[in-house]
């Protein structure tokens, strides 16, 4: 399989993944893209946000439309994750990439066991 499908193979996955469980499609594509491309990590983990803002959009409006969407529970979350974004892109050429990757394994890890629980 030549490198294009698997980015759309690796894509559709991360797609699937957001619009089943409302998100996590970026723990689908960090690690694929790791292994596929030849970017920095840095690079990498900007890349990453960038191709999962549009497939969080198309997740949310299908959610939308389907009248699952709950606006005034999300909201205050919406307000949050606005400013945490923004303050997360502007401090992020500063913090290296070794720790931005032990910070989101830990995350991985806390989500994981939280699910379960």
């Amino acid at each position: 399989m030549d490198a294009k499908w698997r980015a759309r193979t690796a894509g559709a996955a991360a797609g699937l993944a957001n619009g089943l469980f409302g998100g996590g499609g970026g723990m689908v594509f960090l690690p694929l893209m790791s292994r596929e491309s030849s970017i920095t990590r840095r690079q990498l983990f900007a890349t990453c946000v960038g191709v999962i803002f549009p497939v969080c959009a198309i997740s949310a409006a299908v959610y939308f439309l389907r009248a699952e969407i709950p606006l005034s529970a999300a909201v205050p979350y919406l307000l949050g994750g606005l400013g945490g974004g923004f303050l997360g892109g502007k401090t992020y050429g500063r913090v290296s990439t070794r720790f931005l990757k032990w910070i989101f394994a830990g995350f991985l890890f806390y989500a994981g066991v939280k699910y379960l629980l």
